[in-house]
């Protein structure tokens, strides 16, 4: 137990940044501030996971079809048809839906995004309100 204690009382002593970050009271403004830029994040791992689930689908649709070529008894062809489907929906979802916001809002449409800041409805603007003038 004395090693342990020995152990937090040396980390602490390295890392003095961590004693003012457990004793700073944080205001509201700064509260929220936080709970916004993390929405883009979130933003940010629904676009990963829609790429990452895409490619699983597609793997086992390869693997399906390939079952299916080896016993077409056994396994009936809608279901790698469907998984393709869902493959391609998922691959090309974040890209479609920058495409169907520009076609419904037009170019220059000025709307909230993540992080409550204004940006156009351009693909590359979700991420950052820069690239919007």
């Amino acid at each position: 137990m004395s090693q342990l204690k020995f152990a937090i009382f040396f980390i602490l002593l390295l890392l003095p940044e961590l004693w003012g970050a457990v004793a700073a009271p944080q205001a509201l403004g700064n509260i929220s501030t936080n709970i916004t830029d993390s929405f883009t994040s979130v933003a940010r791992l629904i676009t990963a996971l829609s790429y990452i689930g895409g490619l699983a689908f597609s793997i086992v649709a390869i693997i399906k079809f390939k079952q299916h070529k080896d016993n077409p008894t056994q396994i009936p062809i809608g279901q790698p048809l469907g998984q393709a489907c869902i493959a391609a929906i998922l691959l090309f979802l974040p890209s479609f839906l920058g495409f169907v916001g520009g076609t419904l809002f037009g170019t220059d449409a000025r709307t909230s995004g993540p992080t409550g800041q204004v940006y156009c409805s351009n693909t590359a603007a979700v991420y950052s309100a820069a690239s919007c003038n």
